[in-house]
């Protein structure tokens, strides 16, 4: 929910939370709560007939009638499905977690790709499925030390597989996505690698005190530094930052005059 921009706890810490407050769990009221629930819901949908009618009725009498409020969760029900309940959908690909947690790290990771795409978790963005993969990978101690990009190995997999009818097919082709990641993290590392051994013979007789050898490891460790991230992190005012940038060769990435960025060529 926080990754959806949404806000909210998730079940796991609702129900640890219950637990440390002594709250019956959920199973403890589980019964009963269904019964009060499909009352409510029924009161709901009553209520909401009622609220259509009223208002249909204001509009065709030519009474001024408020526009309709926003959804508690700002999500607009033009783009929305208002059927498409996420929270159940998410509920069900962690029981596809749950369920595989005695098969090995790449095979589960495949199953979870493919429950993702299958279950349709959420409406508008499907793209944290493989982040939550990855995330799984490097937890399981598979990437220990970064996050699999497993966008770039399933942009290389064919649309027709990856949608294929056999589920069988669909987990191959998500074995394959994740050795694609694999190999295309490979290669960036053999990238960095070598800009790094480039941008070392800079270094060379430098003082102790200087601050390049800080400034290798930042951009090495982000995607893209700025003049305002150097200045944090090195302490430096902003000419520093910008002379820092000039010794050690970095390449400006954005094109601009200001708000600028360097990355490593």
């Amino acid at each position: 929910m926080a990754l959806t921009g949404r806000g909210g706890a998730t079940a796991a810490s609702e129900q640890k939370s219950r637990e440390g407050q002594g709250v019956p769990a959920a199973s403890a009221i589980e019964a009963d709560a269904r019964d009060d629930a499909e009352d409510d819901l029924l009161a709901e949908e009553f209520a909401e007939i009622d609220a259509v009618l009223a208002r249909s009725s204001k509009i065709l009498s030519g009474a001024d009638v408020p526009a309709k409020t926003q959804r508690s969760d700002d999500r607009r029900d033009l783009i929305y499905d208002l059927d498409w309940n996420e929270d159940e959908r998410l509920a069900e690909w962690r029981d596809v977690i749950a369920g595989t947690r005695d098969l090995p790290v790449v095979l589960r990771g495949a199953i979870l790709l493919e429950a993702w795409q299958d279950i349709e978790v959420l409406q508008h963005a499907a793209w944290i499925g493989p982040l939550l993969v990855a995330a799984l990978l490097r937890q399981e101690g598979l990437a220990a030390g970064h996050l699999a990009c497993l966008h770039l190995g399933a942009k290389n997999i064919p649309r027709v597989r990856r949608r294929a009818r056999n589920r069988s097919d669909r987990l191959l082709a998500c074995l394959d996505a994740i050795h694609d990641a694999a190999v295309v993290g490979l290669k960036e590392h053999d990238r960095l690698t070598m800009a790094k051994s480039q941008m070392e013979r800079r270094l060379r007789e430098r003082r102790a005190s200087s601050k390049l050898p800080d400034l290798l490891e930042l951009v090495l460790s982000r995607p893209l530094v700025s003049a305002g991230m150097i200045q944090e992190r090195l302490k430096v005012t902003k000419q520093g930052a910008l002379n820092l940038v000039g010794e050690l060769g970095l390449r400006e990435m954005t094109g601009r005059g200001r708000f600028r960025a360097w990355g490593i060529v």
